[in-house]
């Protein structure tokens, strides 16, 4: 049985997390009403999850990513603005 060690940053499993929230909070939406809209793209994010991404206590797969994109009309940019800072 293999062991897989999972990679932080500073602490965190992604690094996505605050430019999430901050776009979900731009569009007025709760973590429930996101997951809802992630729902009718074919993915099951539940808000716990979105909470634990938000927080970077979870990774994040890139299908979901994409789908947070969508869901939020933004852009890849956008999820990963000012995030070069988390290799400083």
């Amino acid at each position: 049985m293999v062991i897989l060690k999972v990679k932080k940053i500073n602490g965190k499993l992604n690094i996505i997390g605050k430019n999430l929230r901050k776009y979900r909070e731009l569009r007025g939406l709760t973590q429930r009403e996101l997951s809802e809209k992630l729902e009718l793209l074919g993915l099951t994010i539940y808000h716990t999850d979105i909470h634990n991404i938000e927080h970077g206590n979870k990774t994040v797969r890139d299908y979901e990513i994409k789908g947070f994109c969508i869901a939020l009309r933004i852009t890849l940019e956008n999820l990963y603005e000012d995030t070069d800072k988390e290799y400083e």
